[in-house]
């Protein structure tokens, strides 16, 4: 099929004449892109949404869906899953070929199980709503994106998505317990998480609408907190600050927040706060004519002083701890009455320890009350005739310095840049940058735009860092996701091959237009070796249980494997292929996990590296193809295991079934994805 506009929508009006839809161009300027910065350079000079869908459908129910996906299957004509459109990485740039797919009317909530606490719902329901909703029956999500207002359920998922309080909650794959899909040719698939595998879900996290649509997903609940505990600290650097966060964690202590400034940033907020002083002491003004904000003289210094990024960087680089004083940490503990307090106070003495001065509870309260306002700051800039964007990398605590290093100065010499960190880990942290320049003409923004990113994603993956922690792929880090996960960019391909032989869902997204040059993979160690900062160990997969434990015990770590552990001589790899029995519980503390990084031989023989980070979004996890695989994909050749100190965190409790029992359909498709991996060269 090769119509676009009316004649798409009239042949699809012909098969499916129930099916809501529309072509009209108010329709196809708003479905046109999705909140990719770099387009609204574009539309700063009047090209505005010059990727038009040919047709925009709002199913209501999944057999809608289904009947959509199988018609665009039969007729090759490309579809594009939508949620909210509030991705920031170009996931949505259709054609007039296309047909966008609105899942915004699939919002019934099928089934709130308060025994477990849990919750089926639709992947359309509005983030903010959802929530609020919940909060009314006593319960919450924990997941608390900044596009809260502006995100689905469904989005959550198909970009592997944090919020604000991952720090006790966890990221979104640590939340769902089942995914509803239709895939390929329009069928219906239910895939459910295992503890022990096999486990399909973590190949739909992630997927970002190459694989399928996520019509609906079961969700972890949490009670809604009793009480919150508020703190704030200023510390003498930033690396003090994170050093700080690092022991909390690593201690067992989960707050929900804990977002540590970088110097400049820490000055901004303390500006505002003198301002907020000095404001509460005034009289209330009269009422006035709203201001209208206009690119004039306040623009034009903006501009000016963005097109000398180098230089601005230096200066507040030479400001320095003298004059910006420090970085500002602000964390909030939430949970059952009298356990935040608890926390805060064990949370003040590491801070102390690491030259920390305590701030009171304000400008933790003051980030809470406006904790979702950043998604709404880079209009103005925008509007004054400059750009910005955000990145947000992860990396293991010892490699966290070179990452903070290498971005920075990556991004410092094409736009000024500040940042923060913002999701931290037992193992490792996510690095948040946000960056801002100017040009004459937006053709040389856009150079400059995208030279920054090229230089940024480069010096990410040079520092051995994660890509993206939550934002996602799409096409602006497309071309470098072979740099991270080399053959696993082929497995993922695979993959859709299979789950969408048509090649219809989302074509040109998460994945690169030509396939990577591989890079080499790092061997397995002779013996297993302690990276202490980030509490892990590197150990081959023929290292056995017994092996890894005493290196770990040299350092104080352990394993920390329960009465259904194997014998300890089994190997690394005959334990992860059985599903890592006697491993800690990821349920009861969603924070932390398992594996931080791999490396594999696929049946093949081809080799697969997937790089130590403490979270990631770089597509689906395919981790998920050896845990509890017995081996059908390939074989662990090493793996980034991570060692627990004896202070454990407090349970977050539920009865959520561990390992519910494989259906006929679902291990059908089990077989199939197998196959298609192990067949990768």
């Amino acid at each position: 099929m090769n119509e676009g506009g009316t004649g798409l929508e009239a042949t699809f009006a012909e098969a499916l004449p129930e099916l809501r839809r529309s072509a009209s161009p108010p329709d196809q300027i708003a479905y046109a892109r999705d909140l990719w910065p770099r387009h609204h350079l574009a539309v700063s000079e009047g090209r505005i949404a010059e990727h038009r869908p040919g047709l925009i459908v709002w199913p209501q129910t999944i057999a809608e869906v289904a009947a959509a996906v199988r018609f665009c299957a039969e007729h090759g004509t490309p579809l594009v899953p939508y949620g909210a459109g509030s991705g920031v990485c170009g996931g949505i740039l259709p054609d007039p070929r296309t047909v966008v797919m609105d899942l915004k009317r699939l919002t019934t909530w099928r089934k709130l199980d308060a025994s477990v606490p849990s919750i089926e719902v639709e992947s359309g329901a509005m983030g903010i709503r959802f929530e609020e909703e919940l909060n009314a029956k006593g319960f919450s999500a924990g997941h608390f994106p900044s596009s809260i207002l502006c995100s689905t359920v469904g989005g959550w998922v198909a970009a592997r998505g944090a919020g604000q309080c991952s720090g006790r909650y966890g990221k979104i794959e640590d939340m769902v317990s089942c995914l509803e899909c239709v895939v390929g040719r329009g069928e219906v698939v239910r895939f459910h998480r295992r503890t022990h595998g096999p486990d399909l879900l973590p190949l739909f996290i992630g997927s970002e609408g190459v694989l399928g649509v996520i019509t609906a997903a079961t969700l972890r609940l949490h009670p809604v907190p009793e009480e919150r505990a508020y703190g704030a600290y200023s510390f003498p650097t930033i690396e003090a600050g994170w050093t700080a966060m690092r022991d909390m964690f690593q201690i067992g202590l989960r707050p929900a927040v804990a977002r540590l400034y970088d110097p400049f940033d820490s000055f901004i907020a303390r500006m505002g706060s003198v301002k907020r002083a000095r404001s509460a002491g005034k009289k209330p003004k009269k009422a006035s004519a709203p201001r209208v904000h206009t690119p004039g003289a306040g623009g034009l210094a903006l501009r000016s002083i963005l097109r000398v990024p180098k230089l601005l960087n230096d200066v507040v680089q030479a400001l320095g701890v003298r004059v910006l004083k420090g970085s500002r940490l602000v964390m909030i503990f939430e949970g059952p009455a009298g356990q935040g307090a608890l926390d805060l106070a064990l949370a003040a003495t590491i801070a102390a320890r690491h030259g920390a001065t305590p701030l009171g509870e304000e400008p933790a309260r003051h980030w809470l009350s406006h904790r979702y306002s950043v998604s709404y700051r880079q209009a103005p800039v925008f509007m004054a005739g400059a750009f910005s964007d955000t990145m947000e990398v992860a990396a293991p605590w010892s490699r966290l310095r070179d990452l903070y290093d290498g971005v920075r100065a990556a991004l410092g010499s094409h736009v000024f840049v500040m940042a923060h960190l913002s999701h931290a880990y037992p193992d490792g942290c996510s690095i948040y940058f946000t960056f801002a320049g100017s040009a004459p003409t937006v053709a040389e923004a856009e150079a400059k735009y995208d030279a920054a990113w090229r230089a940024a994603l480069d010096a990410a993956v040079a520092a051995g860092g994660s890509l993206s922690h939550h934002h996602g792929v799409g096409r602006s880090k497309a071309p470098k996701l072979g740099a991270e996960l080399g053959l696993g960019v082929d497995i993922v391909e695979a993959l859709r091959k299979v789950l969408d032989p048509a090649a219809i869902m989302n074509p040109g997204n998460l994945l690169p237009r030509d396939l990577p040059a591989r890079r080499p993979v790092t061997p397995p160690p002779a013996q297993p070796v302690i990276d202490a900062a980030s509490q892990l160990v590197h150990a081959s997969g023929r290292a056995t249980l017994a092996e890894v434990e005493r290196a770990l015990q040299a350092a104080g770590l352990s394993l920390a494997l329960g009465p259904d552990a194997p014998a300890p001589d089994t190997t690394v790899d005959a334990w992860i292929a059985s599903g890592a029995h006697g491993a800690p519980d990821p349920w009861l503390d969603p924070v932390d996990h398992l594996v931080a990084g791999f490396t594999a031989t696929i049946a093949s023989g081809a080799e697969l590296e997937v790089r130590k980070a403490p979270r990631r979004a770089v597509g689906p996890d395919l981790f998920a193809l050896f845990l509890g695989m017995h081996g059908r994909v390939g074989a662990i050749t090493s793996a980034w295991l991570r060692g627990h100190a004896s202070q454990r965190p407090r349970p977050l409790a539920t009865t959520i079934a561990r390992d519910p029992p494989i259906e006929a359909a679902e291990q059908a498709w089990i077989d199939r994805v197998v196959e298609a991996a192990r067949a990768v060269r």
